[in-house]
């Protein structure tokens, strides 16, 4: 029995972890897809003021963000062509992790009132 209990207390702590997204993965997968370079070195100081802060912004928005960049110009979707070629190689998890470590970060944005 403390066995069965011990798995599925694990299995439950792993899928809550990646569901989340993990931050070291999506370090990593700024690094790759060079996210600082339109976003700015901190991803909160972008270098055009139309462009958006990422740093300390909500996952939930970020996620949705992505994915509405991959699907492009599909319904719910939306369209740059910059943004729409940086996303398509990434996963669903990918997006998660991206989400996580730019939520994870320092940011000038007000959070709360």
């Amino acid at each position: 029995m403390k066995k069965t209990y011990a798995i599925l207390l694990f299995s439950v702590v792993s899928f809550s972890a990646s569901a989340a997204g993990n931050i070291s993965k999506g370090k990593v997968l700024a690094e790759k897809y060079n996210c600082a370079t339109c976003h700015g070195k901190d991803y909160g100081t972008p270098i055009d003021p139309s462009y958006p802060k990422l740093a300390g912004q909500h996952r939930d928005y970020l996620e949705h963000a992505l994915t509405a960049y991959k699907r492009g110009d599909a319904p719910n979707g939306r369209n740059n062509a910059i943004m729409t070629g940086q996303v398509k190689p990434l996963t669903n998890q990918d997006i998660k992790d991206l989400a996580a470590y730019f939520h994870s970060l320092p940011t000038t944005l007000v959070t709360h009132r």
